[in-house]
């Protein structure tokens, strides 16, 4: 080594101060150096991901106006008086209440439909609403179909025990509740029923009314809205729920 480059280094070596700021230069230098290294790469990459040509472009969910307003020109003209197909007699009767509503079972009326006022309750101790009628009768009277319809639905409730719906036209269901859970075969979801075919019988499966005498639990809905099941019978059906045939001796 040059004896210059030996003097330099011994007089670093004596030096302290003078190694100091040889360091703090170097270390400098190195981080410049890194800085410049850093931004050069960064450069490329922004360069590399943008678009050669950037087309000009509407926010999402926006359309060209001037697209709007041209209309798709059909390809004959639309009829200006279209024939309209009058309803067939299946679909009148299809969108009408049956017109007699039978009284599915004989007894007295035990206790009447209350959507508003509350009343109490024997079996649960309080008062509630009472959405249907209560027809008391005898255990194991047979319970029939108000009116003609299509069986839609049979369960077995926790509250009102065996339960079975009847669809009717005109958006109608009558729904059969406190029944025994020995139903007839014929009792199946999507079987036709004729007015007065009958569906099941009196039970005392209604666990919120067991303390109340047999009954039958009848709740109707029209449009699906509950209704009081008495607005849809007829003066003699009426008369027959206020008499108290059941419970005479016939012997």
């Amino acid at each position: 080594m040059p004896k210059s480059n030996n003097n330099i280094f011994l007089k670093l070596k004596e030096d302290k101060g003078a190694r100091a700021i040889a360091i703090t230069v170097t270390v400098m230098l190195l981080v410049l150096t890194a800085i410049i290294i850093t931004t050069v790469i960064a450069n490329r990459a922004v360069k590399n991901d943008l678009p050669v040509d950037i087309p000009d472009s509407q926010p999402a969910g926006v359309t060209d106006p001037e697209q709007d307003e041209q209309p798709q020109q059909p390809d004959t003209p639309a009829d200006p008086t279209p024939e309209v197909t009058p309803p067939t007699t299946d679909q009148t009767d299809a969108n009408a209440l049956p017109k007699h509503f039978l009284l599915p079972v004989s007894g007295v009326l035990q206790k009447k439909h209350s959507a508003d006022l509350q009343v109490f309750s024997d079996t649960m101790c309080d008062y509630r609403v009472h959405l249907g009628i209560d027809i008391g009768t005898m255990a194991g009277a047979s319970v029939s179909a108000m009116a003609d319809g299509v069986i839609s639905q049979v369960w077995e409730d926790v509250s009102m025990g065996q339960c079975v719906a009847v669809s009717h036209s005109g958006n109608a269901y009558t729904i059969y509740k406190n029944l025994s859970v020995t139903l007839p075969d014929s009792v199946k979801v999507g079987a036709a029923v004729k007015a007065g075919d009958v569906i099941g019988t009196i039970g005392e499966s209604a666990m919120v009314e067991i303390a109340d005498e047999p009954h039958l639990h009848l709740e109707m809905t029209v449009n699906g809205l509950q209704v009081d099941p008495t607005d849809y019978l007829d003066a003699d059906a009426m008369a027959t729920l206020g008499e108290d045939a059941n419970y005479e001796d016939v012997s």
